[in-house]
């Protein structure tokens, strides 16, 4: 589905947008994310958002999700294939609390482990455990990941401001890109709400290789 937008984010994601321009340094970047939290740019290379798979790769894709969302569990092994074996695809995860409670929770905590490396790994550990998100589990899937809790508490209350604009941004986007709820996916150009299989992913990421050349 070609995305469409209101006015504020008409031409957001245009693939003639997509070429010099998007990488800048972190500090100009931010600048223009705070004066323009909506931009392409915000939705595809926010400093404030680590990315997965292959970091200069030619396709985006950008979940938005919640820790506690089944359907975000089960898609979760299908896109990573896809991304692993595509080999040339840059993969942004957008923390999306809608089920509140421990997904904020984790949301938070989770983001705030970028400052200690381990982003990547505590989503992955946290999106293929099976049993039921609780602090107490939270904490135990994050002790297997590697995670300094200690540090990471302290980083969450340095980095709180950082962290709470982040997810305000997230989803002010998902709601100005008219998603209902997760997971939900702009990849490329196309505006996905709904969950893909395998196949799906692998169509979407080539239609929106075409759409780039044109």
């Amino acid at each position: 589905m070609l995305m469409t937008r209101r006015n504020a984010l008409t031409g957001a994601l245009s693939a003639s947008a997509l070429g010099a321009g998007l990488l800048r340094k972190n500090s100009a970047l931010a600048q223009r994310i705070v004066a323009d939290p909506l931009s392409r740019e915000n939705v595809l290379k926010d400093p404030a958002i680590p990315a997965a798979g292959n970091i200069q790769g030619d396709i985006s894709i950008v979940e938005y999700f919640d820790y506690q969302c089944p359907y975000c569990k089960k898609v979760h092994p299908e896109l990573s294939k896809v991304v692993k074996e595509d080999g040339n695809v840059r993969l942004v995860f957008k923390n999306w609390p809608i089920f509140g409670g421990i997904s904020i929770t984790a949301a938070r905590l989770v983001m705030a482990l970028q400052y200690q490396g381990k982003y990547v790994e505590a989503h992955e550990v946290i999106m293929t455990a099976s049993n039921r998100l609780t602090e107490r589990s939270l904490k135990e899937l994050l002790i297997q990941a590697g995670v300094d809790l200690d540090r990471a508490d302290a980083d969450l209350e340095a980095h709180a401001g950082e962290i709470d604009a982040a997810l305000k941004r997230h989803d002010d986007q998902a709601k100005a890109f008219g998603f209902q709820g997760t997971p939900a996916f702009i990849i490329g150009t196309f505006r996905i709400p709904m969950v893909l299989d395998e196949a799906s992913f692998r169509q979407a990421i080539s239609d929106a290789r075409a759409a780039a050349k044109k």
